[in-house]
């Protein structure tokens, strides 16, 4: 069996998205499974190097390829369906939503088997937690091309059972329809682990990891935060993430609550960095609207980190029990919640032993194991129906 992976979703700069894409990919090609991988990739630099952090050259069962255009690309929907039949692919997976929609008809008929990973449905489903991007603005566009993504691909997979609800709900999917779906999470790597002990900084510190997005709700922290510190005074917000200059709320916020000198915006840093951060903060704050997983919550889980958050479902499912919710929207029970967290070593202590107990449930090795079983479930159901019914004699 030949499976191709996109790896194009990996961009210079780390994201969700390509986190994920990345270390599929990794624990897939750590697997003895007697199957051939062909890397798909757009940029002849990022081939070599994740090349060879993979150890492609020295794999007669992995190599890459290189197709000079994005999957975003017009150029992408007619030349990569050939490029996949010149490959002699069996399986296509896309980490994200966006497919060569030539390459696999409605009727999944012959051609490669394709696998679809999606993340969330944010976009569809709240597109004014979103409110100034593309997919929201060209929103008509944005809901038929994700439909037929969903219609043509044999398997679907998505990283928890709140975003399985959402993705039958948005699209009325039969439940043969749904069978196609699994649920496979993701996980924190083996980088995040527990500070060495007495790491800790002397100053509290409130980590926030993650998008400016209005869904993210970072100016909600912002005004726990306020509150937070009229009663902490040392307290201090750290907050890891690009800058979006599309949503300057965070920022404006803490000038208008006069504690932007109590925060650290650090912008977009490096993997080291950012579990060193989750190691040395006293408390990891999602404040999110809405997420389709949440993978900061397991890494900071996985650092030892005590986690208060939101009670969105996809966080009430990922956190276990191991995190402190509190409703969605409330600053008054954020900072609560945060305060207790910094002024109790006991609950602290609580909150971060069952965190490390919960994220080690998770593993990107079972990750990888169960999305090749949906590689060959999915496979072997598109092989059975080309051969049709047999007749009985």
């Amino acid at each position: 069996m030949n499976i191709v992976l996109d790896a194009r979703w990996i961009f210079a700069e780390t994201s969700g998205i390509g986190h994920y894409t990345r270390e599929l990919i990794r624990h897939l090609l750590a697997q003895e499974s007697g199957r051939r991988w062909t890397l798909l990739f757009d940029d002849a630099a990022r081939a070599e190097r994740l090349g060879a952090e993979w150890n492609l050259d020295r794999s007669s069962a992995a190599r890459s390829e290189l197709v000079p255009w994005g999957p975003f690309a017009l150029r992408n929907q007619w030349a990569l369906p050939r490029r996949l039949r010149t490959m002699g692919a069996d399986v296509f997976h896309s980490p994200n939503w966006m497919i060569p929609y030539a390459a696999f008809s409605r009727r999944r008929g012959r051609g490669p088997v394709g696998v679809v990973t999606i993340h969330d449905l944010i976009p569809l489903l709240y597109p004014h937690f979103t409110p100034r991007a593309r997919k929201t603005r060209l929103q008509p566009l944005f809901r038929w091309l994700f439909a037929e993504t969903v219609r043509r691909a044999d398997a679907l997979i998505v990283p928890s059972e709140t975003t399985r609800r959402d993705l039958v709900r948005c699209f009325r999917l039969s439940e043969t329809e749904a069978a196609r779906i699994a649920v496979i999470p993701e996980a924190a790597d083996e980088r995040f682990r527990p500070p060495e002990p007495g790491a800790k900084p002397s100053a509290p510190t409130v980590l926030y990891v993650g998008r400016r997005d209005p869904y993210k709700n970072l100016p909600l922290l912002i005004e726990a935060f306020a509150r937070l510190r009229a009663a902490c005074p040392a307290a201090r917000l750290r907050a890891i993430g690009p800058p979006d200059p599309r949503y300057p709320e965070a920022e404006q916020t803490a000038r208008r609550l006069g504690v932007e000198s109590a925060i650290e915006w650090s912008g977009h840093v490096g993997p080291d960095a950012v579990v060193a951060a989750y190691q040395q903060a006293s408390v990891f704050a999602m404040p999110s609207r809405y997420e389709g997983f949440g993978l900061p919550l397991l890494e900071a889980m996985a650092c030892g980190t005590p986690v208060v958050c939101s009670d969105a479902p996809a966080l009430v499912e990922v956190a276990g029990g191991a995190a402190l919710h509190v409703p969605t929207g409330d600053a008054a029970a954020l900072a609560a919640a945060l305060r207790r967290v910094l002024e109790e070593p006991a609950l602290a202590a609580e909150l971060r032993a069952r965190g490390l107990a919960r994220a080690a449930r998770f593993s990107w090795r079972a990750t990888a194991e169960a999305t090749q079983r949906v590689y060959e479930m999915a496979a072997r159901a598109k092989a059975e129906k080309l051969a049709g019914p047999r007749v009985r004699r």
